[in-house]
Order: C-alpha cells, then sequence, then structure tokens
C-alpha cells in the first residue's frame, strides 16, 4: 500500500486547538517527518492541516518479498 511522507514545516504556534490535536494525532512536531499509510482518514487530517505540512507521496514496500 503506499505511503505519505509528511513533514511538518510551520509552527502551530497561535493555531486553533483542533489544529494541534490534528498534528499530535499525526505524530508530526516542528520539522520532523513521518510515514503514513495513505488512507481517506490521514488525507482528511492533511487537508485540515494542509497549510502547515508538506506531503510526499512515496512507494510502498510489500512485506512479503
Amino acid at each position: 500500500m503506499a505511503k505519505l511522507r509528511i513533514t511538518q514545516t510551520k509552527s502551530y504556534s497561535g493555531a486553533p486547538e483542533a489544529h494541534r490535536r490534528t498534528l499530535r494525532a499525526l505524530g508530526l512536531k516542528h520539522q520532523r517527518t513521518v510515514e503514513q499509510e495513505d488512507n481517506a482518514a490521514i488525507r482528511g487530517m492533511l487537508f485540515q492541516v494542509r497549510h502547515m505540512v508538506k506531503v510526499e507521496a512515496t512507494e510502498g514496500q510489500d512485506d512479503n518479498g
């Protein structure tokens, strides 16, 4: 399955509490990068905080060999 590489680029200082909680749920800290599965729930979270993050698509790697 495809993965998304997500990097927080802007501070959440002054942002609404809902945006702060969304960034925490994504596992982000300022200037850090995480990889998440590409699904509808993650896409919805990213849409909410799209002005604070940079998203790159990565190729998913099969664990089956």
